[in-house]
């Protein structure tokens, strides 16, 4: 419903009845059946709009639960306290049916997202070997590098993952540049958020940009909420923050976020967006985390810690109105760049592009050559309901589309070649693919194509 466009037009009973011609003779009882049902009509058409009129004043109106109208609840309003791992639902009840009336608002925005204004679509292609060019760095001369992408230093002797490079079909992707980017960067902030996995490209970005910064002249913040490299050169910082949800969550502890029960504030980014409002370049993503179950809903306009539940698809797609909401009423793309980035597929399944094999991404070493290829670590309803809500977004949000092109990288996983902070049982190193990795990625490797998606369009 767009409540901005909404116009009331009503006619009072009084009014209607004002325009009746009553005859002293004897009405007829049809005549009188007719006259009976216009007021009742009019009556019902009156009490209707008023109802709207009242909703659209008051947000948190609730309606009856048996009415079929969606109840919607503004988003990002001040509430109670934040949650922390240690926030509990005090009873879970059933889902309302209330939905967050974003006030993204794509009709006063005119063109397309800035993804598709490009003459050539850098986001179709193939992956060409380059063991001239690539790898962008070396892993171990990258002092920030992650345990847990750090393939080759834990045992991985193929290295062929590193040389690949992302081709666009019809046109060349933008080369790296260290230098230019660092003046794209200079007295600004950018800042990913974001999951592990948004993680692991800001680690990429890091490991990318370090090289060229005196050792005395950069520093990292340690490991928290917000991670911070910063570079005094350049009077910039490349930040992460860890927000897997986007809304507000029990699961915001970047170490302590291991739950039975996942809780969030469906309507309310406030908690993350005060540290990410300041940045002038941000890059977000989510999905993975939604996958994981029923998701509880604790909505910011209740008092007494009862929990509504929903599945990971229809809560994300709450949580990212919430997030739409800021962009649109936060976001002057004249003085800040948005980039989304769309979902990383996992390689969970070999048999999806190796049919008749019972594996995963364990052993492989080379990417999948079948054009369009899509595998089930890609949930294509939740890619179709994110789009939507991008686009309602227009020339606020740059789209990074890295879904397809990482589908063919299933060489490209740590799988067992990283450190697992958990010790393994006998059972599993008897059977690597019981415990390979195959969501994350190995660095250097794909996150690092990612990254010089995001310099192409900066």
């Amino acid at each position: 419903m767009e409540f901005s466009n909404f116009r009331v037009k009503s006619k009072s009973p009084s009014t209607t009845m004002q325009k009746l011609k009553w005859s002293r003779k004897k009405v007829p009882f049809f005549t009188l059946l007719v006259l009976v049902l216009l007021i009742l009509l009019a009556f019902s058409t009156f009490h209707s709009e008023h109802s709207i009129i009242q909703f659209h004043e008051n947000p948190h109106h609730v309606l009856n639960p048996q009415q079929a109208s969606p109840i919607y609840v503004k988003p990002n309003l001040s509430g109670p306290d934040v949650l922390d791992r240690f926030s509990r639902c005090n009873k879970t009840i059933e889902y309302s049916g209330r939905k967050v009336a974003s006030s993204g608002s794509g009709s006063q925005h005119s063109g397309h997202r800035r993804e598709s204004s490009e003459r050539c679509d850098v986001f179709s292609g193939k992956w060409v070997f380059d063991n001239a060019s690539y790898p962008l760095y070396n892993e171990s001369n990258c002092p920030y590098m992650s345990d847990q992408l750090a393939c080759h230093k834990h045992g991985r002797s193929d290295l062929g993952y590193q040389h690949w490079r992302w081709q666009p079909h019809n046109c060349n992707l933008k080369r790296w540049n260290v230098k230019e980017m660092w003046e794209k960067l200079r007295n600004k902030r950018l800042m990913f958020v974001g999951d592990s996995l948004n993680r692991g490209q800001w680690i990429s970005m890091v490991c990318l940009l370090q090289s060229v910064i005196p050792a005395d002249k950069r520093s990292m913040s340690p490991n928290a909420p917000l991670t911070i490299f910063r570079a005094e050169e350049y009077n910039a910082t490349v930040e992460f923050l860890w927000a897997p949800l986007l809304v507000e969550s029990n699961s915001d502890d970047p170490v302590n976020h291991r739950l039975d029960e996942r809780i969030i504030r469906p309507d309310s980014v406030l908690k993350h967006a005060s540290k990410w409002e300041h940045a002038d370049i941000l890059v977000f993503n989510t999905y993975l985390w939604w996958r994981q179950g029923p998701v509880k809903l604790l909505w910011s306009s209740e008092e007494n810690g009862a929990c509504e539940e929903l599945d990971g698809q229809e809560a994300m797609e709450l949580a990212m109105g919430a997030w739409a909401d800021w962009v649109s009423s936060k976001v002057d793309p004249l003085k800040k760049r948005v980039f989304f980035v769309t979902m990383s597929p996992t390689h969970l399944w070999s048999r999806e592009w190796k049919p008749g094999s019972e594996g995963n991404c364990y052993g492989e070493k080379s990417p999948i050559d079948i054009e369009g290829y899509w595998g089930g670590g890609s949930d294509l309803p939740t890619m179709r309901s994110v789009e939507k809500i991008l686009s309602s977004l227009n020339s606020k949000v740059y789209v990074l589309n890295i879904t397809q092109l990482s589908e063919y990288r299933k060489d490209g996983h740590p799988s067992i070649f990283r450190k697992f902070w958990e010790p393994l049982r006998p059972e599993q190193l008897s059977n690597p693919p019981s415990y390979s990795d195959c969501i994350h990625w190995c660095l250097p490797g794909v996150p690092d194509v990612w990254n010089e998606l995001l310099f192409h369009f900066l």
